[in-house]
């Protein structure tokens, strides 16, 4: 049975390190998803930096649709799978809907977030059948001042329900707050 573990906090608190050591802890064979999009400097600049912190072995899937398509060789084996980050897929997901062009209409949003959860329940039943353990990198983005932007606020909610259902599935949750990590679950 495979073991799921979300890590989650706020900006910079050491979330992406501390999951990096996790998976190196398990095993030399890991699959890193990578869900970022360098849409500009800063954002390339950031993945690169990633890029050069994950050992030479690991294998790297870009994406952020589909996840279980990782599996679909089944020769392929991982010790441990780390999907860095879900608030990236999330907000990529959120951009390319017509939810970005017209943030006001709910039931394109309850598509939406059905669509994201389905896929990564998907992707986390694929993972319980296998002998792996996947680590899951996640932001709290709620606990700051309710965003001015309505696109933000549905970014922040969105967010924040995918999370609460991760949290669900996994068998361990650990907050990052200052670097510190603190076991949730």
């Amino acid at each position: 049975m495979g073991s799921i573990i979300l890590v989650t906090g706020g900006a910079r608190s050491g979330k992406s390190r501390y999951a990096e050591q996790l998976a190196s802890n398990i095993g030399k064979r890991v699959l890193y998803l990578a869900t970022a999009i360098g849409f500009d400097d800063e954002m390339q600049d950031r993945i690169a930096r990633h890029q050069q912190r994950r050992p030479p072995e690991w294998e790297t899937w870009e994406g952020y649709h589909n996840l279980k398509a990782v599996f679909a060789d089944p020769a392929k084996t991982y010790d441990a799978i780390l999907l860095d980050c879900v608030t990236l897929l999330v907000s990529n997901r959120l951009l390319e809907t017509e939810a970005a062009e017209a943030p006001g209409d709910a039931a394109t949003l309850e598509r939406l977030e059905q669509a994201i959860i389905a896929d990564l329940g998907a992707f986390l039943d694929a993972v319980e059948q296998r002998q792996t353990t996947l680590i899951m990198v996640t932001n709290e983005v709620g606990w700051g001042i309710v965003p001015e932007n309505r696109l933000a606020r549905i970014f922040r909610d969105l967010a924040g329900r995918v999370n609460q259902y991760l949290a669900t599935r996994a068998h361990r949750v650990y907050l990052l707050v200052c670097g510190q990590v603190l076991p949730v679950k």
